[in-house]
């Protein structure tokens, strides 16, 4: 059940205020894709008034997070996404910073290679992550997420987490200020485990919804859709643009990003498209990295 805000607002306007604390709130899980980077480029983008906020692949929550900053929340947000892993540790940061505090501090005093593929290796054993405390598994994600190889989030079809660890020398595993900064962001947000299709029930004229799923692949050789056990494949592709379409009719605010490819031009064409420039170190090769082209698909 989707709550009403009736107009008011859920937080001060004043960043400084809000977090109380000198920490803005922003992103504290790496994530491939994420939206940092472009945040200034989105400004002009952004609708300038809206109802409530929907974020269905949420990530990193960059944009969740730049939003809230700046204080265009004035409704309800609502930060959905498939994996169960990323929705607990958003959960349990909004809920118990304190205790996930202190598990990712004896993670950090405790951090070695072998330490590492021990916390790795949970999700292997029997009963799985299933014998762990929400916390204690959010702390896993974080730790891994800090340690691991360029802070991807990758598992395989049985859904182990199969990243190697990371080449860092003091990699920052704990940040308590960041967490609590981000705790304060996310009280009052509607978080939940839920699939892009089931959203166009909730809305109503007026509400925005941003869409950043995982990107349609540059080439055969450059697909990376590994955040869940299951992948996004070209018919998720399909289904999201009719949930866009169809959003879009009941008279939403619907922006999306996606590669620049010709199947995705073709895909909204219907919609107003531009284009922005990001930096992807995603790719091994060094050649395949550096600044790429990208979709932001607009209705309005």
């Amino acid at each position: 059940m989707i709550p009403e805000t009736n107009g008011y607002s859920l937080q001060p306007s004043n960043p400084a205020v809000r977090n109380g604390g000198s920490t803005v709130p922003k992103p504290f899980l790496k994530w491939a894709g994420g939206k940092q980077q472009l945040l200034a480029d989105y400004e002009e983008y952004f609708p300038t008034g809206f109802r409530r906020y929907f974020e269905p692949f949420l990530g990193g929550g960059a944009v969740f997070f730049h939003l809230w900053n700046t204080g265009r929340l004035s409704g309800a947000a609502y930060l959905f996404d498939n994996n169960e892993e990323l929705i607990n540790t958003y959960l349990v940061v909004r809920d118990d910073p304190d205790e996930l505090i202190k598990i990712l501090a004896v993670h950090k005093e405790r951090h070695s290679r072998d330490y590492y593929y021990r916390i790795r290796n949970l999700d292997r054993l029997p009963g799985g992550l299933a014998a762990l405390s929400g916390p204690e598994r959010a702390a896993r994600t974080i730790y891994l997420n800090r340690t691991c190889y360029n802070g991807l989030y990758r598992v395989n079809k049985k859904g182990h987490f199969n990243v190697p660890i990371g080449r860092y020398k003091k990699p920052k595993i704990l940040d308590a200020e960041l967490l609590t900064a981000a705790s304060c962001a996310l009280q009052g947000a509607t978080i939940e485990v839920r699939d892009f299709r089931s959203l166009v029930e909730l809305a109503a004229p007026g509400d925005f919804f941003y869409f950043d799923p995982p990107y349609h692949p540059l080439s055969r050789t450059a697909n990376f859709t590994g955040y869940t056990a299951g992948s996004f494949s070209e018919d998720d592709q399909l289904d999201l643009a009719a949930v866009f379409t169809e959003l879009a009719a009941k008279g939403c605010f619907c922006m999306l990003s996606n590669s620049y490819t010709p199947f995705i031009l073709e895909l909204y064409k219907g919609f107003r498209i531009e284009t922005v420039r990001a930096n992807r170190a995603i790719n091994a090769k060094s050649n395949g990295r550096g600044a790429v082209a990208e979709v932001v698909v607009l209705n309005y």
